[in-house]
């Protein structure tokens, strides 16, 4: 089912299934996400939860335990529960089950709430731990945006000048790997060639915002401050790119496994609660 919300700038179209955001379009009928073609890749902006990547072997030890879990984990794939909406913003909710137990043995509850601001859309996660043990988990947001015409005519704005050297990955997995980035003053060009071997991760950046432009023109700025991790993505002659904040990423190849130890990998106290968010700037004149 679709939850559309709306202001005098932006209307946003946020699908139960996933809590995904299917569209976000201002008053003049610009389409800022993808279409989510399949011919190239059929989400949206699919929600990372509680894995962010993919595992070694698509599994991993707790207690002793083995544990499976798919790329990105299971949010992505469960009807969330309306549990408020407003004329400019819609809250969803899921929480464990037996059949999210069973791969992921922690009691948790996932809030997402999606908030209309002028020309801005506010992404907040909130993750409670339920449960009377601690909890791991990774969080992280997916968004592809539209690009229409020439992939080349687009670039990526960083907001501070810093040297970019982004992480490769080999088979779904964090290689040792890494690859410095043909940016100046902050501007990195887009090319299909950067994406050879899939997304570029970046570990650490001092910036925590990025804006798409087109020939020089601002047209989407993405603003992570909660986020340390960031992926970038898409595929060969796909007419989208994805901006994605991060808490945590996928597996290195030499990983033993023990989820405890996964890099990125966030713990809650029984009862605590984890906030973050991240927000959608539409720039288009």
């Amino acid at each position: 089912m679709n939850i559309t919300i709306t202001n005098n700038t932006l209307t946003a179209t946020i699908n139960t299934l996933g809590a995904e955001l299917n569209s976000l379009q201002d008053t003049a009928g610009n389409e800022y996400i993808w279409e989510g073609d399949p011919k190239y890749w059929g989400k949206h902006s699919p929600v990372l939860f509680p894995i962010v990547g993919t595992l070694k072997n698509n599994s991993y030890l707790y207690n002793g335990d083995v544990y499976a879990l798919t790329r990105h984990g299971f949010a992505r794939d469960k009807e969330f529960t309306v549990s408020n909406e407003t004329g400019n913003s819609a809250t969803f909710t899921v929480a464990a089950t037996d059949d999210t137990l069973r791969v992921y043995p922690f009691d948790f509850e996932l809030t997402i709430i999606y908030t209309l601001t002028e020309n801005n859309l506010e992404i907040t996660y909130t993750v409670t731990n339920k449960g009377d043990n601690k909890m791991l988990f990774s969080i992280g947001a997916h968004p592809a945006f539209a690009l229409t015409g020439n992939f080349t005519d687009y670039s990526l704005k960083f907001e501070k000048h810093e040297t970019l050297t982004a992480n490769l990955l080999e088979n779904g997995l964090v290689s040792d790997k890494t690859m410095p980035l043909p940016q100046e003053n902050a501007i990195l060009p887009l090319a299909y060639s950067l994406f050879e071997n899939d997304a570029l991760i970046f570990k650490k950046l001092e910036s925590n915002q990025i804006t798409i432009q087109k020939q020089g023109n601002d047209m989407v700025k993405v603003s992570f401050d909660d986020f340390p991790h960031l992926g970038i993505w898409t595929v060969k002659d796909a007419p989208f790119v994805c901006i994605e904040p991060w808490q945590g990423y996928a597996d290195n190849a030499k990983t033993d496994s023990i989820f405890s130890k996964k890099e990125g990998i966030k713990t809650l106290d029984p009862g605590e609660v984890y906030k973050a968010g991240f927000s959608i700037e539409t720039l288009i004149k």
